[in-house]
């Protein structure tokens, strides 16, 4: 794997810094729980009001918190583990390490920018900067004749396409039941809660949703850049979709209404995406040199 020292040098950095970030957000800390305040947008917040997340609301702290354990206790030995591997020139483990990069990238570009001003502020920032460049240098460390060659001819491309095309599409139209209606009503997303916009729903439909879908295509037409991007893509939403299950029971525990759809469509599409990530590892029949 081509920049090895300065990906393994970014690679501890982002590890130690997500553990202390981590660490920090799945403890309790001191404070009072059941603050409320009337928002800029007419709403009633209810704030967690305990740790560092103690300004965010109760339904955001507990995908917060959630989303440390995830990180804290399957990201961080999938990145360590995987960048191990990859040095020793393991075509899966490459994938998987490009994959969880891009968990950690979409998750420290959400802290960055939606989570309430706190004094990890800089460590989101950081971690953010390291996830980019680190998983920029390993993208960019494929080799694409290589790649194409790696994977078997029996490969469903066309199935696992369409299957992403699927769930993008169902993603797009979760989100945008949310934002429409309002929009219409001149009103504002209950979501939105005391937060400026809504993040999340940015990255999804203006980066992830179009990546995915191109990724589907270029997939479907067998295209070396079609079939490290869906790789890559499935690598990142296992992890994401394991996260964002967390997520669903974690609000729902804390007493957080959550839709139907949101407590199906994420564990279901869980579950899809590992046996996407299942049929990609087993359909490669050689591992690249480089």
């Amino acid at each position: 794997m081509k920049h090895q020292r300065t990906i393994s040098i970014l690679t501890a950095l982002i590890v130690l810094l997500s553990l202390v970030a981590g660490i920090i957000g799945i403890m309790p800390g001191e404070g009072a729980e059941g603050q409320t305040f009337l928002s800029i947008h007419g709403e009633m917040v209810q704030l967690h009001g305990k740790g560092i997340y103690a300004k965010d609301s109760v339904a955001a702290a507990a995908q917060a918190i959630a989303q440390d354990w995830v990180t804290v206790f399957l990201g961080v030995p999938l990145l360590i583990l995987s960048c191990w591997f990859a040095r020793r020139k393991s075509l899966r483990a490459r994938l998987l390490f490009a994959g969880t990069l891009a968990y950690f990238l979409y998750t420290y570009m959400s802290y960055s920018f939606l989570c309430t001003y706190n004094p990890l502020f800089l460590v989101y920032v950081a971690l953010m900067s390291l996830c980019f460049f680190a998983f920029v240098l390993v993208m960019l460390s494929f080799d694409m004749a290589l790649l194409q060659q790696a994977f078997s001819e029996k490969l469903p491309t066309r199935t696992i396409g369409i299957l992403m095309i699927v769930f993008m599409c169902a993603i797009a139209l979760m989100w945008l039941g949310r934002i429409v209606p309002p929009l219409l009503d001149g009103g504002t997303p209950l979501v939105l809660e005391h937060y400026t916009t809504l993040v999340i729903q940015v990255m999804d439909l203006g980066l992830i949703i179009p990546v995915s879908i191109l990724s589907a295509i270029l997939l479907m037409r067998r295209r070396p850049a079609g079939l490290l991007l869906s790789a890559v893509m499935c690598m990142k939403g296992a992890t994401m979709l394991t996260s964002l299950t967390a997520m669903v029971i974690n609000q729902k525990l804390a007493g957080v209404d959550i839709s139907v759809a949101e407590m199906v469509v994420f564990p279901a599409a869980n579950l899809l995406v590992l046996l996407g990530i299942f049929v990609f590892m087993t359909k490669i029949r050689v591992s690249p040199s480089n």
